[in-house]
C-alpha cells in the first residue's frame, strides 16, 4: 500500500487500489473528490477560503485554488465532472483565539460545492476535536478518526520535528569518521 500525507496548502490526485491518502486537520478543510468509474480521486488540504488582501492569493492554502486544482488534476488524470463525488472534513474550533475559521472554512466549502454542482455524499464539518482522514482515491472510501485533543498532536508534531533537526545537526558536525552504508 502506498500511503501518502496531503499537508496544509497541498492538493494529491491519484488512482490505483493501492493508494491511500491521509492528512490530519484542525480547523482546514479536505476534500477528498473521486470519479467512481473511472478509479480516479484525490485530497486537497487547505487553511482558509479566499486569499483575499493577501500578497500570494494564488496559493494552495486558500480553498477556492485548493479545489480548482483538485477538480482540475482529476479531469486531467481521465475523470468526468459529471461524475465527480466527494466527501468533505473539517472545519473545528480548535483553538478557541483562531476565531471562526473552521467555521468559514466550513461555510466555504459548502457553497462552492453547491455552486459548481458537486455532490457531496458525505460530510463532517465543525465541532471542536481534530479529525484523523484516511481516503482510498480509486473507490471512494474514507474513515474518520476523531482526535480528542488535537492541540496536544500539534504540540507532538513540533517536538518531533525539533528532535530530527537536533539529529540531523549532530550528525553533520559529529566526528567525520563515520561512514555511512547504502
Amino acid at each position: 500500500m502506498l500511503t501518502q500525507t496531503v499537508i496544509q496548502g497541498d492538493v494529491v490526485v491519484a488512482g490505483g487500489a493501492d493508494t491511500l491518502l491521509t492528512t490530519l486537520l484542525g480547523s482546514c478543510i479536505s476534500v477528498c473528490m473521486y470519479d467512481p468509474l473511472a478509479g480516479i480521486g484525490g485530497m486537497n488540504h487547505f487553511l482558509l477560503p479566499t486569499g483575499e488582501g493577501c500578497d500570494n492569493s494564488t496559493a494552495l492554502r486558500f480553498g477556492v485554488n485548493a479545489m480548482e486544482k483538485l477538480i482540475n488534476g482529476i479531469l486531467t488524470s481521465g475523470g468526468k465532472r459529471d461524475r465527480l463525488l466527494c466527501k468533505a472534513f473539517g472545519g473545528a474550533a480548535i483553538v478557541p483565539s483562531l476565531g471562526k475559521i473552521g467555521q468559514e472554512n466550513s461555510l466555504f466549502v459548502v457553497g462552492y460545492l453547491a455552486n459548481e454542482r458537486i455532490s457531496c455524499v458525505a460530510q463532517s464539518l465543525g465541532g471542536t476535536q481534530a479529525r484523523r482522514i484516511r481516503f482510498w482515491p480509486a473507490t471512494g472510501r474514507a474513515q474518520q478518526n476523531l482526535v480528542e485533543d488535537g492541540r496536544a498532536i500539534g504540540v507532538q508534531e513540533q517536538a518531533y520535528n525539533k528532535k530530527e533537526a537536533a539529529f540531523e545537526r549532530k550528525w553533520k558536525t559529529d566526528d567525520k569518521t563515520h561512514v555511512e552504508l547504502f
